[in-house]
């Protein structure tokens, strides 16, 4: 963090550029690790619940019972991680998602790669095994129309009482992914009044 702030006389490293900026820091984490880091530092707090769900509310409460106010913040602060796929079809999304759950089995299968296009059904390229992985590692999707992605976001926020959310659309058709973040931007200023 010092090397955001003004520059110090006894100060021999300096940030370039950075130094005064006072950029904000986050604390991003997958585990309790990070959350008990940035309650400690006095820092806002990202979790990864968009592809390590399993510590996220554990994190969250670690985060917000540990928290040591700071010149940062007096209040402790939450993002959460969403995967976010919206199309005008509830079966759109669910074909754009596709891509995703098929850059996931390959990770499990360690062959990672470029995303690749979406397919009508996972059946044929997942075991039931790889499947039961990837649905416990991408749990925190938010997949449908409008009306479904506005409540699944807004259950997810009534479960994590997030400050904030960091959604990720991995869209193989960029048309796609930019419709559907311009549905999450309409979701969301709903979401905030």
């Amino acid at each position: 963090q010092a090397f955001f702030a003004p520059l110090e006389d006894e100060q021999r490293v300096q940030a370039v550029p950075g130094t005064g900026l006072n950029i904000p820091i986050w604390i991003l984490g997958s585990s309790l690790f990070g959350s008990q880091v940035a309650a400690a530092l006095g820092l806002p707090f990202a979790f990864a619940s968009h592809f390590a769900p399993e510590a996220m509310l554990k994190a969250i409460e670690t985060y917000r019972g540990h928290f040591k106010p700071s010149k940062t913040l007096a209040e402790p602060h939450v993002m959460v991680g969403v995967n976010f796929f919206a199309a005008g079809t509830d079966n759109e999304a669910q074909r754009m998602f596709t891509s995703l759950q098929k850059q996931f089995t390959n990770l499990f299968r360690g062959s990672p790669g470029k995303l690749q296009p979406p397919v009508d059904t996972m059946d044929s390229y997942w075991s039931p095994a790889e499947k039961v992985g990837v649905e416990r590692a991408l749990v925190h999707s938010v997949v449908g129309s409008p009306s479904i992605v506005y409540e699944k976001l807004e259950e997810f926020v009534d479960l994590t009482g997030a400050d904030e959310l960091m959604l990720t659309g991995q869209i193989y058709e960029h048309d796609a992914r930019l419709a559907s973040f311009e549905i999450a931007s309409q979701v969301c200023a709903k979401l905030l009044h």
